[in-house]
């Protein structure tokens, strides 16, 4: 399934100048050009809620460059729990992630360089 959701991401291109709830449209959108079924901020436990969750794949978002500290506590905190079995997250500029936190699968989407083409 994060394969699936993966591609889904990596298709989407962006004008630069955007707001952070524009990334999350256009994330829906490729979601359910996809047909990939989700819950945008899902509730994961008491004070934990994600941007989306697609069936076990967790989706975070962020507009500006991401605070590595702050970024890999958030993670933590999703990744710890049962209904997130991988995270996805969705960026306009580059963070160093690791592949795996949790034993749970880490990947990022840099929305910044997918000017290129977009092949099926």
């Amino acid at each position: 399934m994060t394969d699936t959701v993966l591609a889904a991401l990596r298709e989407i291109r962006l004008p630069y100048a955007i707001y952070e709830m524009d990334i999350h449209r256009y994330v829906r959108q490729a979601l359910d050009a996809h047909q990939i079924a989700f819950v945008h901020e899902a509730k994961l436990s008491k004070g934990c809620r994600i941007d989306y969750l697609a069936g076990s794949v967790g989706i975070e978002i962020k507009k500006g460059k991401p605070n590595h500290t702050q970024l890999m506590k958030q993670l933590e905190r999703y990744l710890v729990q049962d209904a997130v079995e991988s995270m996805i997250v969705v960026s306009w500029f580059s963070v160093k992630l690791p592949a795996k936190l949790y034993k749970k699968r880490v990947e990022l989407v840099v929305l910044s360089q997918l000017w290129g083409l977009s092949l099926p």
